[in-house]
């Protein structure tokens, strides 16, 4: 029969576990809700929208265990941090997958109207967005404070490609009043891109302070 500690041990392992299936599960959200706007994919798009309910039910699901944890185990100090840490994060994950869902929203709302320009830096921004989300996550599995704190440095890339974006989209309206409709709806796109990138620098902050006790 397993110790007090060990099943303890098992609980916290399982958690773990939990985070990063959601995690997998926004990640999916992000490529699929691009993939929908890139293809006009109408149906992934809504996929992608009821789908997020699954990730909602999953982030309090988590919550729920934390709380049991907390409650019938007594953590001491170090194990708590993760609790909060995986409270936290999950927190974070739920506003990254409703980012996602808003941009398969976004691709819904376009159709199979004509696209404005060739998709190039928003599809860059995503994937940036969904490898620092992958990499955030090990850094977590791994206790790797300075990993966590690299992928803070690559938020700049996602925010000079959204400002980049921007002024191109800005340049459209000014010279067509036509497309102010079309290139707003983009700059929604890349707003989601950038605000998920801000929640996976709140992640990699997270995993700093659970190894160090410091936030960076």
């Amino acid at each position: 029969m397993p110790s007090p500690r060990e099943s303890f041990g098992r609980h916290l392992h399982e958690l773990q576990d939990d985070l990063l299936v959601m995690g997998s599960m926004v990640e999916k959200a992000l490529e699929r809700s691009m993939e929908s706007l890139k293809n006009r994919n109408l149906e992934m798009a809504h996929q992608v929208i009821e789908d997020d309910v699954k990730i909602n039910q999953k982030r309090f699901d988590i919550e729920e265990k934390c709380v049991e944890l907390i409650a019938t185990q007594q953590p001491m100090a170090s194990d708590l941090r993760v609790i909060i840490a995986v409270l936290n994060i999950i927190v974070d994950l739920e506003r990254i997958a409703d980012h996602a869902e808003g941009n398969a929203k976004i691709a819904v709302m376009i159709g199979k109207e004509p696209p404005l320009k060739p998709l190039i830096d928003l599809p860059r921004m995503n994937q940036k967005t969904v490898d620092m989300l992958r990499r955030s996550l090990d850094a977590f599995v791994n206790r790797d404070a300075e990993a966590a704190r690299r992928i803070c440095g690559d938020d700049d890339e996602v925010d000079q490609l959204y400002d980049q974006v921007f002024r191109e989209l800005l340049t459209f309206m000014a010279e067509d009043p036509k497309t102010i409709t079309r290139a707003t709806r983009l700059i929604w796109v890349g707003h989601n891109l950038e605000r998920s990138a801000d929640r996976v620098t709140n992640i990699c902050e997270r995993v700093a302070y659970l190894v160090t006790g410091k936030m960076t």
